[in-house]
């Protein structure tokens, strides 16, 4: 298989992806208000969900087709929400019984995600203000 291959398959996944994790998050809003980021909500944990399935579907059939797996987990999911990852990754290092590791991924890119957005908003307030 050709890196080509491998990019047009995510391409493929990644259009979908995005455009339903937009409309999602308008339906939501929509329907139910901002006052809480249901499409957010509803998408990391759909994602996961996903992810998880489509994970284990890929490993328990022979010849499954590395490009399906490209187009679907990194490119719709990927583009979907890659809150996905982040559940899987935690899962992985859970799995090699790397407690220290485990922990500080999990928690650390939450604490350490939030802080580089209130960074990325104050470096910004200088260009913009």
């Amino acid at each position: 298989m050709s890196d080509i291959t491998n990019v047009v398959a995510i391409a493929a996944g990644a259009v979908p992806g995005a455009l339903s994790r937009y409309h999602l998050t308008e339906w939501t809003k929509a329907k139910l208000g901002t006052k809480f980021p249901y499409g957010t909500f509803i998408i990391n944990l759909t994602g996961c969900l996903a992810m998880g399935f489509f994970f284990t579907v890929s490993k328990g059939i022979t010849g499954y087709p590395k490009e399906l797996d490209l187009l679907i987990r990194t490119g719709f999911l990927g583009s979907y929400t890659t809150f996905s990852t982040y559940g899987f990754d935690t899962l992985a290092l859970w799995r090699s019984k790397n407690t220290v590791a485990t922990a500080f991924y999990w928690a650390g890119s939450a604490i350490l995600g939030l802080g580089a957005v209130i960074i990325g908003v104050t470096i910004a307030k200088f260009f913009v203000s």
